[in-house]
């Protein structure tokens, strides 16, 4: 089975945009370590180097290992055993190839053990592995925790579970309860502390977490008495090792069924604060869930670009009326638009992915040193941005993903919905992505301040006056027609000071900001390579389509018709 590093030309295209030399120069702190650790990076090409080497490996155990381990996993799943979740055999191999490769950790400073990636190559990891097995993606892609605890913990906290992620661990966040699902003010979860012991602990039920019984576990608890909102809130890392944490069951998913969903008990759990009281939901966990949300958005297009792979060469294969479907129009349409939307959200992931990695670059020199006042600027720049980019790619690559999965089906027809093709499987997994770690519904609301402030429209102009290749005037003539028709659309909603019509518009005045956004993403990435030429080209139409439709619904719907949506009482 090919490579899926090595068989994906799009994913090499990324990890070489030009942003990227200045991330790795920050992150890499102008290769300080090249004399302390023989394997530190000795310039930007050195870099590369090493991801591609490293990706490529990633992309072996994918394609032999997890894809392969999929349909058994997804049909044995985890079990609960005296209490503690057990993996299926499948789960347990793909851990323990991606350990023996050395590649748990992979962002994590060198003195952890880890490979000190920024961002961008370890979400391109997440997108192969979503790829080969959305499920296991869930349990690899929770490392990320120990980037949560890097950021804010101690510094004995750091020094004793970080190099547990490098030598396997499992992470999990254990936010959600039975009566605070997105509403995580609501929190009741209760942590005591013991003056006498110096100690935490932790006492009630958590539900829906994925990945429960992880070996560290990030937990949002109520740590003050007397308060019911997010002042009230602390953030703690609980280390299974106690054993005072009960699985109480595991979730009957429709999907992703080799990720565990469990149901928590938590009876005098120690645990230790991460940062300081109050803050666990106003800042800590906040940080947590764009670092999940950022995970869904490569896992989107990881499922994807699996579904699309199975349409496709199935399109070809399966004859109909004399000759194969793909030469069908109906077919071959519904195959161009989903190469189209993948390379949309595939540049709109990595886009935010950037913003991110530049951000936390900043923010980690800032531990070691002031910055200098243009540093302090660019942090803040990049903050900004990833914060409103990251919901609005959750948001439209889960729902991408959704389609994407839907139309590989009905290109394979009544086959399709047999269990003896992936993408029976691969249309349950996708069905999660719009829902967990906040639904598109919730996304729009964090999206709608890039809407707002005009985040998204500087941004927008900021494309405008980028240098393109010269054939594609056209399609950017179309985008600069669509951003006057964008600024438009928000000026007549907002105009009317009507929060709730604003609310009501919300996710059209998101979604017409990320199409002109995917599109001048695409001809930027058509300015560097020819092969996305045509899929920028095809986009800008649609996209022009699409946001006329919405631009036509805002201008002839009234604030008193809002009345038409009040049917159902």
């Amino acid at each position: 089975m090919a490579n899926y590093y090595t068989d994906n030309p799009n994913l090499k295209f990324h990890l070489n945009h030009p942003l990227l030399k200045e991330i790795i120069r920050l992150r890499e702190n102008d290769f300080a370590e090249k004399d302390e650790y023989d394997y530190a990076c000795r310039n930007y090409e050195d870099a590369i180097d090493t991801y591609d080497s490293i990706l490529g490996i990633v992309g072996e155990i994918c394609s032999e290992t997890i894809e392969p381990n999929a349909k058994s996993v997804d049909e044995d799943g985890p079990e609960v055993t005296e209490n503690h979740v057990h993996y299926a055999r499948g789960t347990k191999e793909n851990l323990e190839a991606l350990v023996n490769a050395g590649l748990m950790g992979m962002s994590l400073p060198r003195k952890f053990g880890g490979l000190n990636f920024p961002l961008t190559p370890y979400v391109i990891s997440n997108e192969m592995v979503s790829r080969a097995d959305a499920g296991f993606a869930n349990i690899w892609g929770l490392q990320d925790c120990a980037e949560t605890l890097r950021e804010y913990a101690s510094e004995d906290i750091i020094d004793e579970y970080l190099p547990m992620f490098q030598q396997g661990a499992t992470g999990a966040m254990a936010l959600t309860e039975p009566d605070a699902g997105s509403d995580l003010q609501a929190v009741q979860l209760k942590a005591t502390y013991n003056e006498n012991e110096d100690q935490w602990y932790l006492n009630g039920v958590k539900r829906f977490i994925t990945n429960g019984d992880a070996d560290i576990s990030l937990v949002l608890a109520r740590s003050e008495e007397g308060t019911s909102d997010a002042r009230g809130l602390s953030l703690f890392v609980y280390d299974r090792k106690s054993n005072a944490v009960k699985v109480r069951r595991i979730e009957h998913k429709l999907g992703i069924i080799g990720s565990p969903t469990c149901e928590l008990v938590y009876k005098d759990a120690p645990a230790k604060l991460v940062g300081s009281r109050r803050m666990g939901l106003i800042k800590y966990v906040m940080s947590l869930m764009n670092a999940a949300r950022l995970g869904i958005g490569a896992q989107s297009v990881g499922i994807s670009e699996a579904a699309y792979r199975e349409a496709l060469k199935y399109a070809h294969e399966r004859a109909q009326f004399g000759k194969p479907v793909m030469q069908f129009p109906a077919v071959y349409e519904m195959l161009t638009d989903m190469k189209a939307k993948i390379d949309a959200q595939r540049s709109l992931l990595y886009e935010t992915t950037r913003f991110i990695d530049m951000y936390k670059a900043y923010a980690y020199i800032q531990k070691s040193r002031k910055l200098e006042p243009e540093e302090r600027k660019k942090m803040k720049y990049y903050m900004r941005l990833g914060d409103v980019y990251t919901p609005m790619l959750k948001l439209v690559s889960s729902e991408y993903c959704n389609k994407i999965a839907y139309d590989s089906i009905q290109v394979h027809g009544g086959t399709g919905y047999m269990q003896d093709f992936p993408v029976e499987r691969l249309y349950r997994d996708a069905r999660i992505t719009s829902i967990y770690e906040g639904t598109s519904q919730l996304q729009v609301v964090a999206a709608i301040r890039g809407v707002t402030t005009e985040i998204f429209l500087n941004r927008i102009r900021e494309y405008e006056n980028m240098d393109f290749d010269e054939s594609l005037a056209a399609q950017k003539n179309i985008l600069v027609k669509m951003t006057n028709q964008y600024v438009d659309a928000v000026q007549k909603v907002i105009d009317l000071k009507h929060d709730e019509y604003l609310d009501f518009h919300a996710r059209r005045l998101v979604e017409m900001a990320a199409n002109i956004i995917m599109g001048y993403l695409l001809l930027l990435d058509a300015s560097r390579d020819s092969m996305y030429k045509k899929t920028a080209e095809l986009f800008v139409i649609k996209a022009l389509a699409e946001n006329n439709g919405k631009s036509n619904y805002i201008s002839i719907f009234k604030p008193e018709e809002l009345d038409l949506y009040r049917i159902v009482s």
